[in-house]
């Protein structure tokens, strides 16, 4: 089982719990090995749901080239109290207060979300100090300085108001987090905000269609049918062009030697093109050394 199942990740749910129940039922129901590897292609907040990608196998050596993918979100901001979190999981600050939201003043003050900016993750979030996970840092009080990234939002709309809470559509480049962007939202109106709602509706190519529940994935696993969830590796990285190689060229890669690509295939040349056998197996991800010749960069 080289590839992606897509989840439709459940409300309370961490990301790594998936992942420990997909890797049961891989490695239970399938006659995979105890060792089969598995793993996501992006955190969700436990109270967030929606697409969680698994990488499956081999193909967890494919997410490298998934740091960086688009995502796509509604959510619901709530106007009137900010949170420790960021969200409605944490605890409030400062006392609730009444917010009536115009349209027309949103509006100007979501101006400033979209394009280009740079965004200070939150306090109690994955990245890293040290060597340690900022959360695990914050629950001992301890403050840490998160450095501000790079992010772009090519998509801030708003879906409807109702009371003092908005329901937004965000599309983001990966690293975004939706919960600063409420929550600094709610600092420029003047009356604090918080996340209470998210969902993932895409992660890159994978859309929330494409997405099993836990519970049906389990369904499919307790009868031998969890390859029918399965997208193999070879359809990953859409972007990246397909070069079809025989099978002595595949035991060349497999040995680390470069290998050709048809110029007349390629239009315009692409940095990494995905090597494939004729029955369909990816082999590779080649990146260019010349023109029309590919180094292996990751090998199945």
């Amino acid at each position: 089982m080289d590839g992606v199942i897509v989840v439709d990740k459940p409300e309370g749910w961490t990301s790594h719990d998936v992942v420990g129940k997909m890797r049961g039922a891989v490695s239970g129901k399938m006659r995979g090995s105890p060792k089969t590897k598995v793993g996501h292609l992006g955190t969700l907040d436990p109270f967030a749901t929606g697409v969680l990608p698994l990488v499956i196998g081999h193909a967890t050596r494919l997410a490298q080239f998934y740091t960086h993918s688009d995502k796509l979100y509604e959510g619901v901001v709530r106007f009137g109290w900010a949170t420790n979190t960021y969200d409605r999981a944490g605890e409030p600050l400062g006392e609730r207060r009444e917010c009536e939201i115009d349209a027309g003043d949103l509006e100007r003050h979501l101006e400033k979300f979209r394009g280009k900016f740079m965004q200070t993750p939150p306090q109690v979030s994955a990245k890293k100090v040290d060597g340690r996970r900022a959360y695990e840092l914050a629950r001992k009080d301890i403050a840490v300085e998160l450095a501000p990234v790079e992010i772009q939002v090519y998509e801030l709309t708003v879906l409807g108001i109702d009371g003092a809470d908005v329901r937004i559509r965000v599309h983001c480049t990966g690293g975004t987090y939706v919960r600063s962007i409420a929550h600094e939202l709610g600092q420029s109106v003047g009356c604090g905000a918080h996340l209470a709602e998210l969902r993932r509706l895409a992660s890159g190519e994978f859309l929330i269609e494409h997405a099993r529940t836990v519970a049906q994935l389990e369904a499919l696993a307790a009868e031998g049918r969890l390859m029918e969830a399965l997208a193999p590796a070879s359809e990953m990285m859409p972007g990246f062009p397909t070069v079809l190689v025989d099978d002595l060229t595949a035991a060349q890669i497999r040995n680390g030697r470069d290998f050709p690509a048809s110029p007349f295939r390629l239009q315009p040349a692409s940095q990494y093109v995905k090597a494939v056998t004729r029955e369909g197996r990816l082999v590779a991800v080649g990146e260019a050394v010349l023109p029309n010749v590919y180094h292996p960069l990751v090998v199945l």
